[in-house]
């Protein structure tokens, strides 16, 4: 079975063609530079780069993957959840594409594809796992007891975890999106230089909190009275990386033994930080879990986790058509086709 998959939910353009569900033949996305003035995403302008991207994302996905429209067998694209403007521009083309062609078409959870990234890389992953996504708009912890079977059991209860990169990057004048140029200015700076909180790290429940870290930095930053610079600014930065990712990391191993897991994924685009990666690895592992750790390729948004859920959903016969909707929130609990 070969199935396109579409991206749109927020600023990045993407398209990917997977056979079987699990072989990425193809995986495009196009980021848009558009907001790196504004320090985070603009709506309208996220929906109009969309409208100009889709049709040479999609193109070019398909030329890179070998083969033509009358090869699919399905389309899959994200519905949910997202900014409106930009995922009506994903699923109205893909309804579009999907009835000139005479194919079905499902509109996929975003969360639920970060989630999936894992399976792209260890199709043998052992469940139940519990699983960290950790993005710009999301940070949840998920129990997966079966692909078609998923819980969000802890998150955030305010900002997500590069939601308060970005926010801080904001305060120091690093371009959007800062989670790269924050983890690359932190390299080598002492963690331990200043004493940033982490939140609700004494209670079992598995969410978060991340708004007062961010609150901290700025006082911080308003007691130094002025951006560091030099050591000064790595020791700051790498001080308040390590505190998101104690944080996170803590929950999803707490979470783990808790639900008697018997491995840990991670998925977003916060998955790619180099430290948050190590830190969960170790301390996992360390507990007798499986830790399965997807491609940075796969963390970001792309097309290719959404076909592959795209590619169960029509496995199972399932068609959303012409009715298909979208919404901010993840309004459909991700338990398959419930």
């Amino acid at each position: 079975m070969l199935t396109l998959g579409i991206d749109t939910s927020c600023d990045e353009t993407a398209a990917s063609v997977l056979l079987d569900g699990a072989d990425v033949r193809s995986s495009i996305v196009a980021s848009q530079m558009v907001h790196a003035d504004y320090g985070g995403v603009v709506p309208e302008y996220a929906s109009r780069e969309h409208m100009r991207a889709i049709v040479p994302v999609v193109r070019k996905a398909m030329e890179e993957a070998g083969v033509s429209y009358q090869d699919l067998d399905g389309i899959a694209v994200t519905n949910r959840p997202g900014l409106i403007g930009c995922l009506l521009v994903g699923v109205s083309f893909a309804k579009a594409l999907a009835a000139s062609l005479c194919l079905p078409v499902v509109g996929v959870d975003h969360i639920e594809g970060h989630v999936v990234s894992v399976r792209l890389t260890e199709p043998e992953t052992p469940l139940p796992m519990i699983c960290l996504v950790a993005s710009g708009g999301h940070t949840e912890i998920i129990l997966v007891e079966s692909w078609d079977t998923m819980t969000t059991v802890g998150r955030t209860r305010d900002d997500a975890a590069g939601e308060a990169f970005d926010k801080v990057g904001k305060l120091l004048g690093v371009a959007y999106p800062a989670g790269p140029a924050i983890e690359r200015m932190a390299r080598g700076g002492d963690e331990q230089a200043f004493d940033f909180p982490r939140a609700m790290m004494s209670r079992d429940e598995p969410d978060m909190s991340f708004s007062g870290l961010k609150t901290a930095v700025r006082y911080t930053l308003e007691r130094l009275g002025a951006v560091p610079q030099g050591e000064r600014l790595s020791d700051l930065l790498a001080s308040f990386q390590a505190a998101i990712v104690d944080a996170l990391v803590t929950k999803t191993v707490r979470a783990a033994e808790r639900y008697d897991a018997v491995s840990v994924g991670l998925g977003g685009g916060v998955a790619a930080n180099g430290p948050l990666r190590q830190r969960l690895t170790d301390e996992a592992e360390a507990r007798g879990f499986r830790v399965v750790v997807p491609d940075k390729s796969f963390c970001t948004d792309n097309g290719a986790v959404i076909a592959a859920v795209g590619h169960r959903l029509l496995s199972q016969g399932e068609d959303h058509g012409a009715g298909m909707t979208v919404s901010a929130s993840r309004h459909r609990p991700v338990r398959g086709s419930e």
